[in-house]
């Protein structure tokens, strides 16, 4: 992608021409999509994990109503 300098142009605007071209055309979002490298899982694995994380929340969700939610609790951090 190449934006050439028009006379008497900014830094600040020629960057933004530049920016907005490869917004437009779309290659920043694909270079985002193919950051990480996902690993193919099937169907049936993908409806489990799905299945197991479904359940996992519903029994953290009964915990902190029964009052039982330490244990699900994240540790806070200190501020400083």
């Amino acid at each position: 992608m190449q934006v050439r300098k028009k006379e008497g142009e900014t830094i600040g605007s020629l960057l933004y021409r530049f920016s907005k071209k490869i917004q437009q055309s779309g290659i920043l979002k694909e270079a985002k999509k193919r950051r990480f490298y996902g690993r193919n899982v099937n169907k049936a694995k993908r409806k489990l994990a799905a299945i197991y994380r479904s359940d996992k929340n519903k029994e953290v969700e009964k915990s902190r109503k029964l009052g039982l939610a330490d244990k699900y609790k994240k540790p806070m951090r200190p501020r400083f």
